[in-house]
């Protein structure tokens, strides 16, 4: 064989080498980042398939079960008539809308212990907060394109834009 050919060989079975590597990477890191969405009555029925992947569960915070222990907090997510104990360890301080009553989605793993282990959590303002349409106090919606000022004065008869 000549030198210029195991050169070749030699470069081109470094670079299948990272490939290869970059490839499993990008697999294991694809992998890590998937969770399936469950509600709780799903993730009771799952069995042992539950505990081995990255969940995501949502429901309503169940009123006076947040317990709050330095940056852990355990609650109670509730779906129709089921409940679901869950810590919550992540690294950022929940949301300012989670609290009784409001919407809820975790994710995490489900242990063993019965407790889904929470490393996000995301939360959205109950709806008894929420205005609705055509109640006192609420505005319409600005049409697209349009500034505030200009949906106001569009009403009025006279006034030019």
């Amino acid at each position: 064989m000549s030198s210029e050919v195991s050169k070749y060989l030699k470069f081109g079975s470094v670079t299948v080498l990272i490939l290869l590597s970059l490839g499993y990477l990008a697999y294991t890191g694809v992998q890590d980042s998937k969770s399936y969405y469950v509600t709780i009555k799903e993730l009771n029925g799952m069995g042992n398939e539950a505990y081995s992947k990255r969940l995501r569960v949502a429901g309503n915070v169940v009123p006076g079960s947040i317990k709050r222990s330095g940056t852990r907090v355990d609650f109670l997510l509730k779906e129709n008539d089921l409940t679901l104990p869950v810590a919550y360890t992540g690294t950022e301080a929940p949301p300012d809308t989670f609290k009784d009553d409001s919407q809820a989605l975790a994710d995490g793993s489900f242990g063993r212990d019965g407790v889904f282990h929470a490393k996000q959590l995301q939360a959205k303002c109950a709806s008894k907060y929420a205005t609705q349409p055509g109640q006192p106090g609420t505005t319409p919606a600005a049409e697209p394109g349009k500034s505030m000022s200009q949906n106001q004065n569009s009403g009025k008869s006279g006034m030019a834009n």
